[in-house]
Parts: C-alpha cells; sequence; structure tokens
C-alpha cells in the first residue's frame, strides 16, 4: 500500500472563485456540411461550448465563506475545500486503521480486475487500493474534481453523479466500493440494483458507513447532552432531505443489500474510538488520529445542516459547533466512540 504523499494536482479553477456557468449553446451542424472541408464546423461555438462546460465542473455555491457542491439531483452537505478535504483524509487513515490496515474486509482476492469507487472523494481509497492492486482497473467517480491528477497508471477519475442512470455496461464491474455516503442518497436500495446489475457474476460490492452519535461504555451520556443533539440534528436533517443519516444502524445496508438481491451478506462492526483514552497503542493512535480529523471537520460538517436545512441563524451554528468542539475536546474523560458499520455481498453466479 502506497504510504508517500500523493503530489499536488496540477492547477485547475479555485473552487472557492468559481461561480455557476451556464453551458454556451452549441449551433447546429449545417445543412451543407461536407467531409472534404471544414466550412460546416464553427470552431469558436465548440471552444466555447467546451469551455463552458469545463468550468461549470468547478462551479460551486458559497455558503458562509465556504464553498459546496450542487448538481441537478444533490446539493452536498459538506464543503469542498482545502480545509475539509485534509479533514477526508485524515478519517480515510482513521478507517483504515479501524480495519486492521485493510482497505476492504470483502473477499476479492489478489486479482480484483475491474473496480468502481463511487463517492471517491479526495481519490485517497482508490489510489492506494490501485497501488495495492497494479493488475486491477481502478474508477473512483465523485460529484466534485477534487482528486489528483497524478495517480498509478491503473487508476483514473470521473466526474460523475452515482444517482442518475450509470453508463457502464452491465456486468462490468468485479467490486463496487461505497463509503461515508451516508445524507447524500435518497434510495440505498435503488443504489445496491445498480451496483447489482453493473458487476459482474460473482462480483462484491461493499459499503462502509459511519454513525454520528458519540457512544460510552464508561459514562452515561444524558438524552440532554451536546453529544446528542448534535447526532439528532443530523438524523432529523436527513428525514427532512429523504436523505438518511441513519445507515449505520438498525442492519439497515444489509437488510438492503439482501433485497437488492446480494447473497454472502456479511455485516461487521467496528468501534472507532476518539481521543487517546484506550490502552491498546493501536486503538490509542486511532483515537488521537480521529479526534484530529473531527475536530477539523466539525464546522464544515454542521454549518449547512443548520442553517440551510433547520433554518438556524449563522451565529446560532457557530454556537453549536463550538459546544461541540469543546465537549469532543474533553473525550478523555467520556472514552467516547463512533460505530463504524461494514457490509459486504456477492452477487449470486447465475444471475443475470
Amino acid at each position: 500500500m502506497a504510504t508517500d504523499p500523493v503530489p499536488a494536482p496540477a492547477a485547475k479553477p479555485s473552487a472557492a472563485d468559481a461561480q455557476p456557468i451556464e453551458a454556451a449553446p452549441v449551433a447546429p451542424a449545417s445543412a451543407d456540411n461536407n467531409d472534404s472541408d471544414d466550412e460546416g464546423v464553427d470552431t469558436a461555438t465548440i471552444s466555447s461550448s467546451t469551455a463552458s462546460l469545463t468550468e461549470s465542473v468547478f462551479a460551486y455555491r458559497k455558503l458562509h465563506g465556504r464553498p459546496y457542491k450542487k448538481t441537478s439531483t444533490t446539493e452536498y452537505w459538506a464543503p469542498v475545500d482545502e480545509t475539509q478535504n485534509e479533514g477526508l483524509d485524515i478519517i480515510h487513515n482513521v478507517l483504515l486503521m479501524a480495519l486492521n490496515n485493510e482497505l476492504y474486509l470483502a473477499p476479492i482476492g489478489n486479482d480484483p480486475g475491474k473496480v468502481l469507487d463511487i463517492g471517491t472523494g479526495t481519490g485517497i481509497w482508490a489510489v492506494d487500493f490501485a497501488d495495492q492492486h497494479p493488475s486491477a482497473e481502478v474508477t473512483g467517480t465523485d460529484i466534485s474534481p477534487i482528486q489528483p491528477t497524478w495517480v498509478p497508471p491503473n487508476c483514473k477519475f470521473e466526474i460523475d453523479d452515482c444517482l442518475h442512470d450509470w453508463t457502464w455496461p452491465k456486468n462490468h464491474f468485479d467490486y463496487v466500493h461505497i463509503r461515508c455516503m451516508y445524507g447524500s442518497i435518497p434510495d440505498w436500495e435503488a443504489l445496491y440494483r445498480k451496483a447489482f446489475a453493473h458487476l459482474k457474476p460473482g462480483g462484491w460490492l461493499e459499503d462502509l458507513e459511519m454513525d454520528l452519535k458519540v457512544h460510552s461504555d464508561h459514562v452515561d451520556i444524558p438524552a440532554d447532552h451536546v453529544f446528542n443533539m448534535w447526532a439528532d440534528l443530523f438524523y432529523t436533517a436527513g428525514d427532512k432531505l429523504g436523505r438518511s443519516f441513519r445507515v449505520a444502524n438498525d442492519h439497515f445496508m444489509k437488510d438492503l443489500m439482501t433485497k437488492a438481491g446480494f447473497v454472502d451478506v456479511v455485516e461487521k462492526q467496528v468501534k472507532v474510538p476518539l481521543h487517546g483514552w484506550p490502552e491498546d497503542p493501536h486503538q490509542k493512535q486511532m483515537g488521537y488520529l480521529g479526534q484530529l480529523g473531527l475536530d477539523q471537520s466539525l464546522e464544515g460538517f454542521g454549518t449547512f445542516i443548520m442553517t440551510q436545512v433547520h433554518g438556524w441563524k449563522p451565529e446560532e451554528a457557530v454556537v453549536m459547533v463550538a459546544k461541540m468542539r469543546k465537549e469532543t475536546r474533553k473525550m478523555m474523560s467520556y472514552k467516547g466512540w463512533y460505530w463504524t458499520t461494514v457490509v459486504y455481498g456477492r452477487k449470486p453466479e447465475d444471475a443475470a
């Protein structure tokens, strides 16, 4: 697995500065066009249309000084900027440690073939997977172009919305990986059915999702504690948006994968500690890293949910983030942790 830092991507339009841009109209082809000359080709129109399309990929909505990605299906609830992306990469390493330094749990073998990483984010999982499996063909997709350009030769990234129809052939992939898409999917069964259709018979789907409520085996956390208030803000926001934040709970993923047609479905839950309270060195290091990632990401996680979904004033959101940050920094006394749920299943060999 690659451990060296991924080189910085080539310069591209800044998400923070980009504004929504409508694509320029494409002129219809001339009826007199023929193959012997270029008279029917309006190169200026083609150039301007391509430029407008490229710029629209980098178009973001700015809220409270931070950029948020918006597509025809989704207004994503977390900002897309350097601060948040660094937090995502920290969380990637926390989840890696939670899985005993494994990128996945599904029994996909040493030659996984064609691999699709849905909601790839910064692309760090896809890059690490491609490094670990040089014979695999790894494709990472996301609605935001925040992935590196210097990647292994067997890894590529595409700007794509998984809520639209998938354009790949049916029975195409050997392994589909999904991670931390909570609050983004209106119909999880439909998403799993898409993965089922585009997996080869015998291929595997794996999904890792996290709960947002802090738990403790040592301290009784009352219902009105900020930890529970914070989680409830997300749960109720997901209910309002029709995009659940509860997917890591109550066998949600396992039940829907089974309903979508997958067999040999396995569910595993892992405790992810926050802060350095565990005695085990591996758990302690994971806890410190998890605390760092959470502390960096709190404002980005909560601001949209509180202001745009629940209608809070920005200053009210700032106060709530401050309360949550204050208590998470006291996690040594709570000995708190998050649930991480991993579910994987196989498409039957005799499936069409």
